[in-house]
């Protein structure tokens, strides 16, 4: 009887997709060790805070905490005053406008910064523009504010002393409804332009040199190398920095807003967040808090998978 020894080699040689993966585990064992932080982190801070979203559903007391608070009657009441209140409508609205006026007008300028810088031939100039764009991103809100009132308040503002001089009006910038908006949505710009530029700078220089010398080769312009080439390959970066931003369009941002308003532009100015902070956190209503907070999570799950999925459908390109 003949064996055949190739078959019986070629046998032994094959592994099962367990040890594959217990292989592939050892080989990799360091950089699990080093992705151990941020996971435990993820886990104390993101997932085991979930359990606290059941207080949205109880009338919660301090004293008696998260197990020992007897449940709301009826168990949505938390909800119902929410959607009961007279000023839900009038602050969701707001939300959603100034959310919405940050995507529109705050999405395109980070995308043309790097452009800019990326098609710059000047090595120390582009890197000064670049280290003078994202400095803004490590101010406090505190900070920018202040440099505001300096620039723009009615009484010393810089601005309005040049329009006082030139014999016009002063104009009240910060307390004005009819500037309030324009000012967020200006202020978020300048403050998250150049770090957000980083990302596109970042994309655009994993774009395949060739590409640019083949086009080069055949006669394209600096404008249409961009247009077909650089534009096109940092389109799925867009897509993807559209999608979170439209799963955090109920957050209008916080800190900005809070720092910012004030009582004469509370019909344009207040959102959820701000509305929630007096009614809810000032007076220790904590389960009203939950509840906007369970609120803004669901329609922004719900935003973000139709978002990704038309964004997979219509322009080819998604996060899963």
């Amino acid at each position: 009887m003949k064996i055949n020894t190739s078959t019986l080699t070629y046998n032994k040689g094959l592994k099962s997709p367990l040890s594959k993966g217990i292989n592939i585990f050892k080989v990799n064992i360091p950089f699990y060790i080093m992705l151990l932080p941020g996971i435990i982190w993820y886990i104390v801070f993101k997932y085991v805070p979930m359990y606290g979203a059941v207080i949205a559903f109880k009338d919660y007391n301090i004293s008696e905490g998260i197990i020992g608070s007897s449940w709301s009657d009826p168990l949505f009441k938390n909800f119902m005053t929410l959607f009961n209140s007279p000023y839900f409508v009038q602050v969701l609205s707001n939300t959603l406008i100034i959310s919405v006026y940050k995507i529109v007008f705050a999405m395109l300028p980070p995308l043309i910064l790097a452009l800019l810088i990326s098609e710059c031939s000047v090595g120390w100039f582009k890197r000064l523009v670049q280290t003078i764009t994202y400095m803004p991103h490590f101010l406090s809100w505190v900070i920018i504010y202040g440099i505001m009132m300096a620039l723009f308040s009615q009484g010393g503002g810089l601005v309005n002393y040049w329009i006082v001089e030139a014999g016009g009006k002063s104009i009240p910038f910060l307390s004005s409804s009819e500037w309030f908006r324009s000012f967020l949505v200006g202020s978020d710009i300048w403050q998250s332009a150049g770090w957000g530029a980083i990302i596109y700078l970042a994309s655009i220089t994993s774009i395949d040199e060739s590409l640019y010398e083949a086009a080069i080769l055949d006669g394209c312009t600096r404008l249409k190398r961009i247009w077909y080439i650089t534009l096109p390959s940092i389109l799925g970066v867009f897509f993807l920095l559209l999608v979170l931003k439209i799963g955090g369009i109920l957050d209008a941002g916080f800190d900005q807003v809070f720092i910012m308003y004030n009582i004469n532009v509370y019909d344009v100015g207040d959102i959820i967040d701000t509305w929630v902070y007096r009614t809810g956190m000032s007076q220790l209503n904590f389960s009203l808090a939950s509840a906007v907070g369970l609120f803004k999570s669901v329609i922004g799950m719900i935003l973000m998978i139709t978002a990704n999925y038309l964004s997979g459908k219509f322009g080819d390109r998604s996060i899963w």
